[in-house]
């Protein structure tokens, strides 16, 4: 493929990267508003990675399966993205709904607070089946000389899109949209940015379906030198078990550095808020919790998407790095690394602008985890067939851990002492974050690396 056709494939990532964006560095900001006590707050991060290890891996199981006139994998992108866009235009409004909210379901959350995790639970259904046929387009129309360079595109346009997502609510604020709002009530430059994030996501999507025109099942066949599985083939498709059975031992080494990077980032969408705003911001505590409706708890709201912002070009520059490390091994330990150090200085920095170098550190294994993976596997199954199933099956080694994350983290919160202010000790959560990409730099080696 010329440049172009490798960017059409992946162009619509960027729209699905302003909503996963909008999500990471606001759903401890919304649900905080509505009400949400920090030491239950990993529960609420529990439901994205569970309906993405639910969603992608039947994306990929019935995408092998379907031909259309449409493609196999472009009509999950679009179904996904328009039930995203829906939900996008809901979410953000949980707090501003008329809602009977005097009646709290177990006690502790109320009828806002519902309808808020509902939305989230349909948001990341929908961005998970939008999000996986990306990989699966590159995965099932470029060659093996192309993918780094095509994966590489998918990975700008995603930092690209995260940084457009991140800083939504920090511009509305500067042209002068409400950036406080009533008790359990999300601000208006939260709610817009979600607007904004929705009308971008579905123009892109119709860009790539419009611009991109997958193979039918005889290309599929010659160019992929494999049977092109779906409703045509007489054999049945193996079983998931088989599937794994035959997995090859990248899958599952890849998978082990994976636990410790994605449930270090978990934390991290988790715990940045409350850690800003405390360390910071000074932002005033009230009964052992930081007071969300003030406005240096939502000015820090804002300034964890311009950290966030910043993580991602620090992932941009150290991308274009990683390709003159030769020794694959030692450039995915390096990159967690420092990731790691990042992670750890958040502890002890309270100045908000040298908070830019540690985000730019975490940055780097930001990168490490978006780039090293899905090349290392999608090469290790060349030949072998079912792509898509395989790539969703994987998708469980970002999920799990980020389960794991989400049940512990309340458990682990509550046994750290308070913190200085006397509110939860959510700084050292970070701290925790970073030992875990300590740990997965040492678990590279378990990889064996292709070059």
């Amino acid at each position: 493929m010329n440049f172009w056709g490798l960017w059409n494939l992946s162009f619509g990532f960027f729209g699905v990267q302003i909503a996963y964006a909008l999500q990471s560095a606001n759903i401890s900001r919304i649900f905080s508003t509505l009400g949400a006590d920090p030491h239950s707050l990993s529960f609420f991060w529990i439901l994205p990675p569970l309906m993405g290890m639910i969603v992608q891996p039947l994306v990929g199981i019935y995408s092998d399966r379907t031909w259309t006139r449409w493609g196999r994998r472009i009509p999950y992108l679009f179904l996904g993205a328009a039930v995203a866009v829906a939900v996008m235009c809901l979410l953000p409004n949980a707090g501003s709904l008329q809602l009977d909210n005097t009646t709290k379901l177990w006690g502790v959350m109320s009828a806002s607070m519902l309808f808020g995790l509902l939305m989230l639970m349909l948001l990341d259904t929908s961005i998970n089946m939008a999000m996986q046929p990306f990989k699966m387009l590159v995965g099932d129309m470029v060659n093996e000389r192309q993918k780094k360079l095509a994966y590489s595109l998918q990975s700008f346009l995603c930092n690209a899109g995260s940084i457009v997502g991140f800083i939504f609510p920090y511009l509305f604020t500067c042209i002068g949209i409400k950036n406080t709002a009533p008790d359990g009530v999300v601000p208006n430059s939260v709610i817009y940015s979600f607007y904004i994030g929705a009308l971008i996501l579905i123009l892109c999507v119709i860009y790539t379906t419009i611009k991109v025109r997958e193979w039918e099942p005889a290309t599929y066949k010659a160019y992929n030198e494999e049977p092109a599985t779906g409703a045509q083939d007489d054999e049945p498709s193996p079983g998931i078990f088989k599937l794994l059975c035959n997995a090859p031992s990248a899958f599952w080494t890849i998978g082990v550095v994976q636990f410790f990077c994605w449930a270090a980032f978990l934390f991290m969408w988790t715990y940045t808020n409350g850690t800003v705003a405390a360390n910071a911001f000074d932002t005033p505590v009230e009964g052992g919790k930081l007071i969300t409706k003030s406005l240096q708890y939502q000015e820090a709201g804002n300034w964890v998407g311009i950290l966030y912002a910043v993580q991602a070009l620090g992932s941009v520059v150290w991308a274009m790095m990683i390709p003159r490390i030769k020794d694959t091994k030692m450039g995915y330990s390096l990159s967690l690394v420092l990731g790691g150090i990042g992670f750890v200085s958040l502890y002890f920095i309270h100045d908000p602008y040298v908070l830019f170098l540690s985000f730019i550190l975490i940055g780097c294994a930001w990168a490490a985890t978006l780039a090293y993976p899905f090349t290392l596997l999608t090469n290790a199954l060349t030949g072998k067939g079912h792509m898509g199933t395989y790539l969703g099956l994987f998708n469980c080694t970002i999920c799990l851990p980020q389960i794991v994350a989400a049940v512990l983290g309340s458990a682990i919160l509550a046994i750290l002492p308070s913190a200085s202010n006397g509110t939860p000790n959510e700084p050292m959560m970070l701290v925790l974050a970073g030992i875990m990409l300590f740990l997965g730099a040492f678990a590279v080696r378990l990889v064996k690396a292709q070059g």
